[in-house]
């Protein structure tokens, strides 16, 4: 807290004056007549001095240079509501980027308080609607309405978050009344919610891919002619139509066409079984050198672009022998190890994981998987697909970039560190009476615009209980969702919708002419959920503490903190 204060001289001349007005600064003497004084004239009245406001003292993190291979030069705080990012190559994408949950602004004083640990891994505190209040491990979380919130404020004062893994046991909790939405309505109960006049069905748009990953450093995926065999064994069009719901299509492209340049260059492979068996054979495998087994690794948990991972698994494993003659071992992990390891390219064999839009530009599928900083879940990049996800994020005008994400896709189809499978449908279902109901296309529902009327708590139920709360350093749908009820960031996305608006803590922004140098202006009389003021400070730690690896809060939950290298290229002072 900042306090003007008054300098020991300021105090001693006030003192003093004090004490003279009311004649103790007089020694006991003898009485003296004298002739009467003239009435005394009353002196302006004076005010001790004060010393000035202390100024502002902004933080500023930089790079020495940009050699270090990320994409931030600096982060500074201008002055008390002026954050200043400068790039080190033009990004179009910032406001998208800095829209997302992962960079949501926490008060840097709390940051520093947990040791960038601890309890700031449960105990988020935010400038958003809601603030936490409890969190129940293997129960539930509850929110309360922030009454202080600079915005509108949230129209229900509890807000409940239940999970279940199971699609059926959701939606028999939404009949029964227990909640009040479910995410991810199975595949099969689309029409049992469609013909229920209790419940609507909120279909999401399919801006996600599920995808069979590979990692080049492990034997026999190692071998490039393998990874094309395998990419034209699986009939992709067969786990669409059995285990999708509607509106879920096969996967031409990584990215969903939806989102520009997402499908620019060749389409995948067709599903080939003799031309894979043929590459097999090419690799050098045979009768006397068979393929061998291989393992095929999950989590089973339920997510729009994977509606039910046990059974896409099987399948997968019966196609491969089936086509093949491969034989696949299926392997369920627990979700937070198997993402550990499937993001540290320490997962042998094949793998199942996907991707839903985080903000609508290619950059957030392409280069959040495929670019130099992200390429470790694959094994080891390739530069053809590297320079040209680098080349084409400096562009702003979509036709400019189009050719090098052309080039950028047609060199993922040919080296396959993944199979693109399927961009899912996927739905949310209320009750009837909800109020200001939808579906994020980018999974972001906001409960804060949500509510029944003269109900005073509404209880949302999804796939599965978060990781932590320190959503800089995850990665998981339902920790980021829990997230955004609470904290904010600079810039926020529609409300059921991918545009970009200064709905967040930012009231404006601005770039310059080579969209080099981003500007944003904070609102000001925001406070935190524990009552300190937002000021450019928070944001800047809160970025530093993210982009530092050398910082001492630089920790987190796994220390990991993916999204900043999927958003902003390689850490500063990473370790050699």
């Amino acid at each position: 807290m900042k306090r003007n204060l008054f300098s020991l001289m300021s105090l001693l001349v006030l003192a003093s004056m004090i004490l003279a007005a009311c004649g103790g600064g007089q020694t006991p003497t003898q009485a003296v007549t004298e002739e009467p004084a003239a009435p005394p004239t009353e002196a302006p009245a004076t005010q001790a001095p004060t010393e000035p406001p202390a100024a502002y003292e902004g933080m500023k993190v930089e790079a020495p240079s940009c050699d270090y291979g990320g994409g931030m030069k600096s982060i500074e705080a201008v002055d008390e509501f002026t954050v200043k990012l400068t790039l080190c190559a033009p990004d179009p994408a910032v406001p998208a980027k800095v829209a997302f949950s992962s960079l949501g602004i926490q008060p840097s004083e709390y940051l520093e308080s947990t040791g960038g640990s601890g309890d700031l891994l449960e105990k988020p505190i935010g400038t958003g609607p809601y603030k936490l209040e409890a969190w129940e491990r293997g129960n539930q979380i509850v929110f309360t309405r922030n009454d202080a919130y600079w915005g509108e404020p949230a129209k229900t004062p509890t807000l409940v978050f239940r999970w279940g893994s199971e699609s059926a046991q959701r939606l028999l909790e939404l009949q029964n009344g227990a909640v009040d939405a479910i995410d991810n309505v199975g595949p099969d109960d689309f029409g049992t919610v469609e013909g229920d006049s209790s419940l609507k069905l909120m279909p999401r748009p399919a801006l996600n891919v599920m995808y069979i990953g590979m990692t080049n450093t492990f034997a026999p995926f190692d071998n490039e002619l393998v990874r094309q065999a395998f990419a034209q064994a699986i009939d992709r069009q067969r786990i669409v139509d059995n285990f999708y719901p509607a509106g879920s299509e096969v996967a031409s492209h990584f990215t969903p066409c939806s989102i520009p340049n997402g499908c620019a260059g060749e389409s995948w492979y067709d599903f080939n079984p003799e031309a894979a068996k043929a590459l097999l054979a090419e690799a050098g495998y045979s009768a006397s050198n068979p393929f061998p087994s291989v393992k095929l690794s999950y989590r089973n948990v339920v997510r729009g672009y994977l509606p039910d991972p046990v059974i896409v698994a099987q399948d997968i494993q019966a196609q491969l022998k089936e086509n093949l003659g491969v034989t696949v071992e299926i392997n369920e992990m627990e979700s937070g190890a198997f993402l550990d390891a499937a993001n540290s390219g320490a997962l042998d064999g094949m793998h199942l994981l996907g991707w839903g839009a985080d903000f609508p530009d290619v950059v957030n599928f392409l280069d959040a998987h495929f670019s130099a900083a992200a390429f470790n879940q694959f094994g080891t990049s390739f530069d053809d697909i590297t320079d040209n996800l680098t080349k084409g994020g400096q562009l702003a005008a979509e036709a400019d970039r189009e050719p090098f994400y052309a080039a950028a896709n047609d060199a993922i189809k040919k080296h396959v560190p993944m199979i693109p499978v399927a961009h899912g449908g996927s739905a949310i279902a209320y009750k009837a009476a909800v109020e200001g109901a939808h579906a994020s296309p980018l999974s972001t529902e906001i409960f804060a615009v949500m509510g029944i009327p003269g109900q005073d708590t509404f209880v949302w139920m999804q796939n599965a209980e978060p990781i932590s709360l320190y959503c800089a350093d995850e990665t998981d749908g339902e920790s980021l969702r829990a997230c955004e009820q609470v904290t904010e960031p600079l810039l926020s996305y529609q409300i059921g919708g991918t545009a970009t608006e200064t709905g967040g803590l930012a009231e404006s922004f601005e770039a310059n002419d080579d969209l080099t140098e981003w500007t944003f202006h904070l609102r000001q009389g925001v406070t935190f959920h524990d009552g300190s003021a937002l000021d450019a400070n928070d944001v800047v730690l809160s970025y530093v503490v993210q982009w530092d690896a050398a910082h001492p809060l630089h920790k987190g939950n796994t220390g990991a903190f993916e999204y900043w290298t999927y958003l902003f290229g390689a850490f500063l002072n990473a370790p050699q």
